[in-house]
């Protein structure tokens, strides 16, 4: 059968099977210096065990937009000494913000306040399920004596009936759970926080306002720390997966290991880096991987995105007799509107807790981590697939030089932005061509990398760079965001310098929706041009340290650069790159035209 992967026509099944380990080891051990003590009166309440409790995950700095329902609660968590309360400008992006968090510290958390604020952080949520994050998204409910009663309250739409925010949420959460008294408070938050760490989702914590204060003898002694049982494999399947897999790709003449974005839930990354090592196959990653492997491997040759791919890595990849897929998802964006060339028969696909091999036999309960390790020891070395790719690989060329005071390409920019990489950097790269120009940058050992390609939120950068620079603030983040998007969400650039961070932001203000038009054009694509670095400036207000600057030409660029890492390198720095309107990437353009094509096929027959 010649069914394709991530074809037009054909549905790959699905795998919603998910294993998730938390990223901070000490999170799922009990620390053996550990010992129960008793706690004062004032820290005996729900307020301050919440408190102990995302410490001790952790969880240092929570995003918040407070609300009458949830100051109490925020009394009683910024009081606790270990805990930063960073206040944001709207829910959207304290949730991006908390998303951001947990990309870099394995967990993050927001507190909102009810409905008006749950449905506003809602999209945020959605995202942090898609990207399998663990987040605590907390907010202060109702009065617990209002539960049952016909009261219609303000913040919801008028009707008698607390639950509509809850029915919201049980889309995009793995777990809700209604604090309305305190007798199972201590229960319920217990079982959120540790659902959202085992299954790497996030999950919805309401507590009633009148609540958050009051101490009760559940609370009275120090939280002992989170202890999982481990998940193990069916060891019988995974023999049976390991010989039938080997077999598989023993026989191949030229095998390809491509990474996907589950490695990161199945905390399989280091696994599958020594199955890379032992067999000597080319190493690709998909889009929303990148960055989860060292890109200084020996064998790495790039980012597989079907006819976007970076140079002569789909031409490899497609070419193969044999491709095992770590932890893939294959979806209309990273199939490039359903073209990729690849065939069913010829895969292994590898998920969290599955393996399938060709258009058959597939192995339940086996991790993935357990399994690519395993593989590594009964495979051949073959670095056939590597030879060829050496062979027709030709050094990528640089962008033309620039002629003095030539209007800045985009292509420049990006080649200054590679320059600027390190182990004390991470890239934030924003929907929208930063997407194509952010994945041709080669990473550096230990250069974090972060974006979001399942749920694609326009403006999810912003939020994202103020979390994870929250969470890391020993690294330089550089974040690439598109004119457009910044309108979304351009508020909390305030709550960076409020807080002392030093990110790099690069505005490229291109005049409107770029992507959009490369799929669809219309009028609707351009937007009001804003005096970007004006407005910064309006934010920052002369509290804190901003630097700003607009630039034109590649000397304008070399100049910013310079000082933005040299004597403004403690400030947040504002790049407004100006580019021409059409200035875009060749994969954005090839991108645009297939995805194009997916969308505006006719409606199946009737």
């Amino acid at each position: 059968m010649d069914t394709k992967i991530g074809a037009l026509d054909a549905c790959p099944p699905t795998c919603t099977d998910l294993y998730a380990a938390p990223s901070n080891g000490a999170v799922s051990t009990i620390q053996s210096s550990f010992s129960p003590t008793i706690i004062t009166p004032l820290d005996t309440t729900l307020g301050r065990y919440l408190a102990h409790r995302l410490i001790q995950i952790g969880v240092t700095d929570i995003f918040s937009v407070p609300g009458d329902f949830n100051l109490t609660l925020l009394d009683h968590l910024i009081a606790e000494p270990g805990l930063t309360n960073v206040g944001c400008c709207n829910e959207l992006n304290a949730g991006y913000a908390a998303d951001g968090y947990a990309r870099s510290r394995g967990v993050g958390a927001c507190v909102v306040t009810f409905t008006v604020g749950g449905l506003s952080v809602l999209n945020a949520i959605a995202g942090a399920y898609s990207e399998n994050l663990p987040l605590i998204c907390i907010v202060g409910g109702p009065i617990s004596n209002d539960y049952g009663t016909n009261r219609i309250l303000h913040h919801t739409i008028g009707l008698p009936d607390f639950s509509q925010e809850l029915r919201c949420f049980r889309t995009v959460t793995c777990y809700q759970a209604v604090v309305n008294n305190l007798e199972d408070a201590h229960e319920l938050i217990d079982t959120a926080i540790s659902t959202s760490l085992k299954e790497s989702k996030p999950v919805y914590v309401s507590i009633s306002c009148n609540l958050a204060g009051i101490p009760h003898p559940t609370f009275s002694r120090e939280p002992v720390p989170f202890s999982f049982s481990p998940r193990l494999s069916n060891q019988m399947g995974l023999e049976a997966a390991l010989e039938a897999a080997a077999k598989f790709l023993d026989k191949a003449v030229k095998p390809v290991l491509v990474g996907g974005p589950k490695l990161r839930v199945a905390n399989a990354t280091d696994a599958f880096v020594e199955l890379a090592d032992a067999c000597g196959y080319p190493l690709a990653m998909m889009p929303p991987a990148k960055g989860l492997v060292p890109e200084h491997h020996p064998h790495f040759i790039g980012t597989y995105w079907g006819a976007v791919s970076t140079p002569f890595c789909a031409e490899i990849v497609e070419s193969a007799d044999a491709y095992l897929f770590a932890g893939p998802i294959f979806n209309d964006f990273t199939s490039v509107g359903y073209s990729l060339l690849l065939k069913k028969e010829k895969a292994i696909i590898v998920q969290p807790n599955r393996v399938v091999i060709g258009n058959g036999p597939a192995f339940g309960c086996i991790l993935m981590k357990d399994f690519l390790r395993a593989l590594g020891k009964r495979l051949k070395c073959n670095t056939t697939a590597y030879e060829n790719y050496h062979r027709i690989s030709v050094p990528e060329g640089h962008p033309l030089k620039s002629a003095p005071k030539e209007p800045l390409r985009v292509s420049v920019l990006f080649q200054h932005i590679q320059n600027m990489l390190s182990s004390e950097t991470a890239v934030i790269a924003e929907a929208g061509d930063s997407w194509f120009n952010c994945q041709k940058l080669k990473l550096p050992r230990g250069c974090g990398y972060e974006f979001q390609l399942q749920y694609g939120s326009v403006g999810w950068s912003v939020g994202a760079t103020l979390g994870y620079a929250q969470a890391v603030p020993e690294k330089r983040v550089i974040a690439c965001i598109g004119d457009g998007s910044f309108q979304f969400t351009v508020q909390d650039v305030s709550t960076m310098i409020r807080y002392g961070q030093r990110a790099i932001i690069f505005l490229i203000n291109n005049g409107g929706y770029t992507t959009e038009a490369v799929i669809h054009d219309g009028p609707y694509n351009v937007i009001k041009n804003w005096n970007y670095t004006g407005l910064v400036d309006a934010l920052h207000n002369g509290e804190g340290k901003c630097w700003t600057t607009k630039v034109r030409c590649e000397e304008e660029l070399i100049e910013a650069i310079e000082t933005a890492t040299g004597y403004k390198k403690d400030n947040l720095c504002f790049i407004e790159v100006v580019v021409h309107k059409d200035d875009t990437s060749k994969e954005l353009l090839e991108f645009g035209s297939r995805v194009s094509a997916a969308n505006s096929r006719p409606p199946n027959p009737q």
